[in-house]
């Protein structure tokens, strides 16, 4: 793993992980799986709140992914923060407490039965994992040479998939295959079976939990690198005054924003779309949604190969431009055909998140750790565009609804087009 290297303006390879961080690379690398799995057990769940609190319409049941994204977004600069005046294994520490406390807080949630305390609990349950992130990316981008940062982070990110499979196995072997149904297949759950089915939906969450308390320990008692500053002076202002004069930052931020938005909505209303076209039931449709998960994963591992021989920017216009056009078969095709489209996209998203990250984060020098946050706030996007997309949903349909992650693509190409001519005439050496 730590034999993957590149070669140098010196002619010396640079390696992909340092010898001496191997161990602390594997630990941070978890944290990715760790969130992928709270991620993607969230995602199906719109259907199933709508199904429990049968006032909702899909836009408000959609409002569980605002709360979800909405704590990303609030803790990102809170996040580095404390990267700039502890260190970023310190912001670990906290991402994950939080991350656990959150998936704690879903069982009172589950006794008082009330909608809004569930997006409470998922509230605090993201703001760890927007911690998390804030630290864990550019801890990853800090750990060996920057001329393979963004690759790494790639590597990183390819373990991110792993947990996203997981999720998305749990919540359909834990969570949907035991939540009642009708004689079609179809959810249809009770008055009273409400409680039944709320402890069914809270139990992988605190299983997770569990495990993550084990994973604090391992990671508070490993000596890794310190990455601290001498200077703890935050100055918040103008470092983001520095950070948003810099154009090609300033276009990852929001190239950003448009990818968590178009990966979340994707992945949300597969679950919609999928029973629509092939005309299965819920549990059905979430073999198609972990097909696309293995898609995903396995592609990021692919276009961390290719990051070898072709330039990030380069891979992530022809990324962009693919995932558009299957996009616009899923708007305009549907049917199997559509739903395959539907899959294929997440083989070409799986690299955008931490390629936009690391191309976003080239030259900022002593400004990473607060530019990492904006990056990580970027993650609204989650929050903002998929009850868009379900408000959509409840106006034309689902396959009309697509177009919205089809606009995210072509913002994602633009900025990919962008950042190529920037890093030609501004990070050349």
């Amino acid at each position: 793993m730590s034999e993957v290297s590149q070669v140098n303006g010196n002619g010396e390879k640079d390696r992909l992980i340092p010898r001496g961080v191997i161990f602390p690379f594997v630990l941070l690398a978890s944290c990715f799986m760790w969130w992928g799995i709270a991620n993607n057990i969230t995602d199906p769940l719109v259907r199933v709140f709508k199904e429990v609190f049968r006032e909702l319409s899909t836009f408000e049941a959609s409002l569980i992914q605002f709360a979800f994204y909405g704590g990303y977004f609030c803790m990102a600069i809170p996040g580095a923060i404390i990267a700039r005046r502890f260190s970023y294994k310190t912001g670990v520490l906290v991402g994950l407490g939080l991350y656990a406390t959150g998936c704690f807080l879903l069982y009172p949630s589950t006794l008082a039965q009330q909608f809004v305390f569930f997006c409470l609990s998922y509230y605090v349950l993201a703001c760890g994992l927007g911690i998390l992130e804030t630290n864990a990316n550019p801890y990853i981008l800090a750990l060996g040479s920057p001329r393979t940062a963004t690759m790494r982070l790639n590597f990183a990110q390819a373990f991110n998939p792993i947990g996203s499979i997981v999720g998305i196995l749990l919540c359909q072997i834990l969570i949907m295959a035991r939540l009642p149904v009708d004689a079609e297949g179809n959810l249809s759950i009770a008055e009273n079976q409400i409680s039944e089915a709320l402890n069914i939906v809270i139990f992988p969450y605190l299983s997770v939990a569990v495990v993550l308390l084990v994973v604090w320990v391992l990671i508070a008692i490993t000596k890794m690198p310190h990455m601290a500053e001498e200077d703890k002076h935050v100055g918040l202002g103008a470092t983001f005054g520095r950070l948003f004069r810099n154009p090609n930052y300033s276009l990852a931020v929001l190239a950003q924003f448009f990818y968590v938005g178009a990966q979340i909505t994707v992945w949300t209303y597969t679950n919609f779309y999928i029973p629509k076209h092939m005309g299965v039931t819920q549990e059905i449709a979430l073999r198609y949604h972990t097909g696309a998960l293995v898609l995903f994963g396995a592609s990021r591992w692919i276009f961390t190969g290719l990051m070898n021989k072709y330039k990030a920017s380069t891979l992530l216009f022809v990324a962009s431009v693919m995932a558009g056009i299957l996009t616009l078969v899923v708007v305009f095709v549907g049917g199997p055909v559509g739903v395959y489209a539907l899959i294929g996209i997440s083989g070409f998203m799986s690299l955008m998140f931490p390629t936009i990250f690391g191309l976003g984060s080239q030259g900022l020098g002593d400004d990473t750790k607060i530019g990492a946050s904006g990056l990580i706030m970027a993650i609204l996007g989650g929050a903002l565009i998929t009850p868009l997309q379900g408000a959509m949903i409840d106006w034309w349909g689902v396959n009309m609804s697509y177009l919205l992650p089809l606009l995210c693509f072509v913002v994602i190409g633009g900025y990919a087009l962008f950042s190529g001519r920037y890093e030609k005439s501004h990070l050349t050496d």
